[in-house]
């Protein structure tokens, strides 16, 4: 119902709760609108959904979608880069967006949507902090947008200090170790776990551990291949560390990359550190490997992120948590003995259908096609009754006979037999024929499939090669299943890794850019009434809350018209170069001209205007602009000291936010020579209008 009507999909973060229903809808629900997203979004996305197919196809006949409708759905991901503005087309037509940063997860995009002067700002999942792999969000250089779309996720928290919270991280997970224990992280397969494996990187080398540190997905080594060749995506300290030394952050020296259990099972009971997908405990590698370790209390499960309702991993996040669990283990075995001969001989018969229903369609495509042309006279049939009446009565009346060619029949309204044949209508011009330069280039999609499949040809470049053996091994296969019940008895502990803003921030941030309107979506009933009735208590907002499928309208209340400048009008502008633009002053009439508004010239002369000084003069700028002219100048108490008696100021209007209010330049002292020379010298900074 919704689907087929969205113009545009804006792909913010690469983790399951922000595209992991792509492929379905693009599927099932009809969605065929283009895709957006950053490089790491789409590479690390693609994984994701690799992993969590791969973790459910493992113990469900799963049929949602496969790996042919994931890759459909990747294959035409338009990508952009921080900052770029991109203009949609057809529908979208005026619409302009640009990706801007996060801070949340790697690639993870603030999108920011202009149309007619107004900004509309998508920020779900932002994090203001700068981490160890990302910047802090850039949220805050927004200044009053029509609409700011966010969350209220984390409306109720408060984090810790963010030093302190990695030491108590490290020395949990240290303190079981060192008690002949084993730690399971469960983790998402391409998102926060970057920061964790950075966070025990550089504790581990600190304190000289030894415990070893495995980081277990379905495409764990794919995964940290392509992040490394993203380091112009992550935080400053990480590009000019590269750019200093060389050396790559995520050329991960204490951490190990596994894609199968085989690993774990040799070390038997030591001590260390798994890092599994799925965060869920639902299905995945952390699934099997907590059914493992519950029931040996020196064991910790130490959950990064709240698990989401419904799921193992929130059942275990409870206070007091459950002294025992049900769960389901699932394994995909190959079919055998009398299973595996009725499952051949199912295909067979369904493979004999097939071919009947085949046979049965073209015969009755070729008993339709002998009908149609049943009126139409056939030139390789002779009918040698007519032949012979038609010789007979030429030679009663002795007229010509006709003469029969090798057994054809030239009839009337048909063109002579021949093979077919097709002309070249190609276009030409001075030079030779015209042709088209795409027939020449290689396509997008197929240049960034050769990137990722490098050597290799196939699913084997795209996943890790044991995950890539259990998919193209077509031999049968069944689900067996059994459910249990497990006993918790190891430590449970939850720790926020989530890399979200935490209340206060989002509040402080909300202020900051001060929106018209404030949209809440994707948080608990209790933090978005929280927050909004935080933002209606604090400001003149107009915060809207939406329900599930609930519409609302949030059209600007201001009205904004597109309109068209007579060529009579233009031809009097005087324009002025400001930067890229052109800058003018216009008076003129409005008029419609062809259905369309259009500014006219004034019907009658304008009287003259107030003058206005165009321009964003620097305090720090101008300074040196004066000490280049040979004055002597010094900031005082936040003003400039031109001399011993001149005074410049700049005072903001204290009802304007953010730097797109009027300002208003200041310059105290006596009228004297540095007076007027000062001041010349500051109307120089602007364009006079």
């Amino acid at each position: 119902r919704v689907a087929p009507t969205i113009d545009a999909v804006l792909l913010s973060h690469p983790d399951m709760m922000h595209l992991g229903a792509l492929p379905y809808a693009i599927k099932h629900l009809g969605l065929s609108a283009p895709v957006y997203a950053t490089e790491p979004v789409f590479r690390l996305g693609l994984l994701t959904m690799y992993d969590y197919f791969l973790s459910r196809w493992q113990v469900a006949d799963f049929d949602l979608f496969s790996l042919d409708d994931i890759d459909a759905a990747f294959q035409n991901v338009v990508r952009l880069k921080y900052s770029q503005n991109h203009l949609l087309n057809d529908k979208g037509e005026g619409i302009v967006i640009a990706p801007h940063v996060s801070g949340h997860l790697l690639g993870g995009t603030v999108w920011k949507i202009t149309k007619d002067g107004e900004d509309v700002v998508y920020a779900v999942d932002f994090n203001h902090r700068k981490e160890r792999h990302l910047n802090g969000t850039t949220l805050g250089s927004f200044v009053r947008p029509a609409v700011l779309i966010t969350d209220a996720y984390n409306a109720l928290n408060n984090q810790v200090y963010k030093r302190q919270q990695d030491q108590d991280f490290i020395d949990s997970m240290v303190k079981v170790l060192s008690s002949g224990g084993s730690v399971l992280l469960p983790v998402d397969t391409a998102g926060r776990v970057l920061e964790l494996l950075l966070i025990m990187e550089q504790y581990w080398a600190q304190r000289h551990l030894v415990y070893p540190i495995y980081f277990l997905t379905n495409v764990s080594t794919s995964t940290v291949d392509f992040v490394k060749s993203f380091l112009e995506w992550m935080s400053d300290s990480i590009s000019k560390s590269f750019e200093h030394t060389r050396d790559n952050a995520f050329l991960l020296r204490h951490v190990s990359l596994i894609i199968n259990k085989e690993e774990l099972e040799k070390l038997g009971d030591a001590p260390k550190v798994v890092l599994a997908s799925m965060s869920s405990l639902e299905v995945g590698f952390s699934h099997d490997i907590f059914v493992e370790m519950a029931n040996e209390a020196k064991n910790l499960v130490l959950f990064t992120e709240k698990g989401q309702f419904g799921t193992l991993a929130r059942m275990l996040q409870v206070d007091p948590p459950p002294k025992a669990v049900k769960v389901t283990m699932s394994k995909r075995v190959p079919l055998v003995g009398d299973e595996l001969k009725a499952y051949e001989e199912e295909q067979e018969r369904i493979k004999k259908e097939e071919v009947l229903k085949a046979s049965i369609s073209k015969e009755k495509e070729l008993k339709a096609s002998h009908e149609s042309n049943a009126k139409a006279s056939d030139p390789m049939v002779v009918d040698a009754s007519s032949s012979r009446k038609s010789s007979n009565a030429g030679s009663h009346v002795g007229g010509n006979v006709d003469i029969l060619i090798d057994g054809f029949v030239s009839p009337v309204t048909s063109i002579a037999p021949m093979f077919p044949f097709f002309e070249n209508t190609a276009d030409w011009d001075d030079f030779g024929e015209v042709i088209n330069p795409d027939d020449y280039m290689m396509k997008q999609d197929e240049m960034d499939n050769n990137m990722m499949l490098g050597a290799g040809d196939g699913m084997d470049g795209k996943l890790d090669e044991s995950s890539a053996r259990l998919l193209l091994d077509s031999a049968p296969s069944k689900v067996i299943s059994n459910e249990m019940t497990v006993q918790v008895k190891c430590s449970l502990a939850y720790m926020d890794f989530e890399g979200r803003s935490d209340g206060r921030s989002v509040k402080s941030v909300i202020a900051h850019v001060a929106p018209l309107k404030l949209v809440l979506v994707h948080g608990s009933a209790e933090a978005t009434e929280h927050l909004k009735m935080h933002c209606a208590k604090n400001s003149d907002l107009h915060v809207y809350a939406p329900q599930i499928e609930e519409t609302i309208d949030v059209t600007s209340d201001l009205c904004a018209y597109k309109v068209q400048l007579s060529e009579k009008l233009m031809s009097n502008v005087l324009s002025k170069k400001l930067g890229e633009h052109e800058i003018a002053w216009v008076d003129s009439g409005v008029g419609k001209v062809d259905e369309k508004l259009t500014l006219l010239p004034p019907s009658s002369t304008p009287a003259a205007h107030k003058s206005v000084l165009v321009g964003d003069l620097k305090l720090a700028d101008f300074k040196q602009f004066l000490a280049n002219k040979g004055l002597q100048v010094e900031f005082a108490g936040g003003a400039l000291r031109c001399g011993e008696y001149i005074t410049v100021r700049k005072i903001g209007d204290s009802n304007q936010k953010g730097s797109t209010g009027s300002q208003q330049i200041v310059v105290e002292g006596p009228l004297c020579e540095d007076y007027y020379k000062i001041r010349e010298l500051l109307y120089s900074q602007f364009f006079l209008l």
